[in-house]
């Protein structure tokens, strides 16, 4: 499965369609409205700590996408072109979204919080015609003025001949003046082209025509532009959303994301079901810790998704913040949580004390890469402590011996089930990317995905598949297993101890390995975040080390331990390098 198959020739669908209109029960090639009847509320869009919320229907998300799209049709964006945004979780944003996927346009997005550097690493590859930015932004509290990265992405844009200009998005009632700024209109001057036309037009493209750019995280040099296509996600998020998660035209869906990750896309298509989305944009902690986990009640939210350093800070406040007795959780179905490894003391921290026993647990895994996941929830089986609860159905997951060197012709080798090794799939699936943007030749998505073992996709995962339950452990990054004396093992096994035996003295940490050019073995080396007030001391690294010795083994114990001040996080609270 070293190339990519051409999935369901002949078939042409479009993904806006598929969000602001059902399948006709008669016949799915035509629109129906049911479930998404007019007056219905499709969208809530929620500012940090709850001060704004707003309804809209879908009647009035139809209209706001149809006369964007419109007005793109009138500024000469058709199909394969890139439009891009740096904005937040809004209903403007997903309006870009949909209308530019109307259009059979490539829609790529970054969040605000993103440094110009990192927006320009992006869009200098993939040549957009038009940029979409909030002229503000808001986040732990504090309004920031957008128009200075405006221009310096303006400036940096300058010599791509594609690109026409930005287009300031307002993101509070008082507009900011960019009359100053290059090449850059108001989204009220962009939309006046489109003469106020509200009639809905979709262009269907190909099963595997794109319509998605997303990127890696870039730790080794510019991000890689993976480019998803229409067909292979959404029939991967109607078989996640459907048949794994249930959902339907009676959900209600927070997300907890920003535009910059891929739980993005995971927010914003539960549209395709029906459901509600609320979109929350700023921290989840302000002005408290309780305000977010109240909303959830207000709202009847009935899925939730978060990340386990969510869960974490809830778990070690002072006092512990426990959301069943906090707000009416009745309507709350299920809570996923992802980005890192959920520690098997925050599984039973969710049942023993935070959330009600019928809320359905969901640690789920998978990637940017695919756009859907490898190992998720299963409303038939039992949920038991850690992992995943199985595979994505459709995905052929497999683990093999990650101490094959692999390279060009190699064969892979299949671990018994439940040794750690490494994740593959050995078939092909459809929501592969159909490529990297700007990799003409296909080498850097070979290497990627296809160089490791022959024949199969390699996604650079370690990872152990429960040899009882069939459950699947992410224990990390299997370019970053720890393997001191030949000993190999995740950091995420050093993560369940701490976060287990020491939440009251230490808040975070990260484990890596360290093996200089002298050194004849790898040393594990963990660094402690300590709570305000906690003083890091030897008796604690003895205890630390002492437990991890009896909790794993005497081979898993750090050489060296010592205090940090800070601990890298994504905005999402995902823990970054280890």
């Amino acid at each position: 499965m070293d190339s990519i198959p051409a999935w369901f020739p002949g078939v042409t669908l479009n993904y806006a369609e598929n969000m602001l209109f059902s399948p006709s029960p008669s016949d799915p090639s035509v629109q129906s409205k049911k479930g998404k009847e007019d007056d219905k509320i499709a969208v809530t869009e929620v500012r940090e700590g709850c001060t704004e919320i707003r309804d809209v229907t879908w009647r009035d998300l139809r209209t706001k996408v149809a006369r964007l799209s419109n007005a793109m049709r009138a500024h000469g964006v058709s199909k394969g072109d890139r439009v891009a945004v740096v904005a937040s979780h809004s209903v403007d944003t997903l309006t870009v979204f949909l209308a530019v996927t109307a259009v059979g346009g490539i829609f790529s997005s970054s969040s605000t919080d993103m440094g110009t550097k990192g927006v320009l690493d992006r869009l200098l590859q993939i040549r957009p015609v038009w940029v979409f930015v909030d002229d503000s932004a808001l986040y732990n509290g504090k309004i920031v003025d957008l128009r200075t990265k405006m221009g310096e992405i303006s400036k940096g844009m300058e010599n791509v001949k594609e690109f026409r200009g930005l287009v300031s998005v307002p993101r509070f009632s008082d507009v900011k003046d960019i009359s100053s700024l290059p090449k850059t209109i108001t989204l009220d001057e962009y939309l006046r082209k489109g003469k106020g036309d509200a009639s809905l037009r979709f262009e269907r493209i190909g099963f595997m025509d794109p319509f998605l750019i997303v990127y890696s995280s870039g730790t080794t040099g510019i991000p890689k532009c993976i480019v998803h296509s229409v067909g292979g996600v959404l029939i991967s998020r109607q078989k996640e959303a459907r048949l794994h998660s249930d959902l339907g035209p009676d959900t209600v869906y927070l997300q907890y994301t920003t535009t910059g990750w891929i739980m993005y896309l995971t927010a914003v298509s539960v549209l395709q079901h029906g459901a509600r989305a609320v979109l929350y944009d700023g921290s989840p902690f302000q002005p408290d810790l309780t305000t977010f986990v109240r909303l959830l009640g207000d709202q009847r939210v009935t899925d939730l998704g978060i990340s386990p350093r969510y869960l974490q800070t809830l778990a070690s406040a002072n006092p512990p913040v426990l959301p069943r007795q906090i707000t009416d959780l009745s309507a709350l179905r299920s809570v996923s949580s992802t980005g890192m490894v959920l520690s098997d003391s925050l599984f039973e921290w969710f049942y023993d004390s935070a959330f009600p026993p019928s809320v359905h647990l969901c640690n789920i895994s998978g990637g940017t890469d695919i756009a859907a996941c490898f190992g998720l929830q299963n409303p038939l089986t039992p949920v038991y402590v850690g992992g995943c609860q199985g595979p994505g159905l459709g995905i052929k997951l497999e683990v093999y011996y990650q101490l094959i060197e692999g390279g060009p012709g190699v064969k892979g080798q299949a671990v018994p089930v439940g040794e750690p090794g490494e994740l593959v799939a050995t078939a092909a699936f459809p929501n592969q990317p159909v490529c990297f943007w700007g990799d003409d030749s296909g080498k850097k998505y070979f290497d990627a995905y296809f160089g490791r073992f022959d024949d199969v996709w390699t996604h650079g995962d370690f990872i152990s598949i429960h040899p009882v339950t069939g459950g699947v452990y992410f224990l990390g990054r299997a370019d970053g297993v720890l393997n001191p004396s030949g000993v190999r093992f995740g950091s995420a096994e050093i993560y369940s101890v701490i976060e287990t035996h020491f939440g009251e003295e230490i808040q975070d940490s990260i484990c890596v390995g360290q093996r200089r050019p002298k050194d004849t073995d790898e040393s594990v080396v963990l660094f402690l975040l300590m709570k305000p007030g906690k003083k890091f001391s030897q008796s604690l690294v003895k205890s630390v080390q002492d437990r991890i010795a009896k909790e794993c083994s005497k081979r898993h114990v750090p050489k060296y331990v010592f205090e940090t001040p800070e601990i890298p996080v994504s905005r999402f609270r995902c823990r970054l390098g280890g």
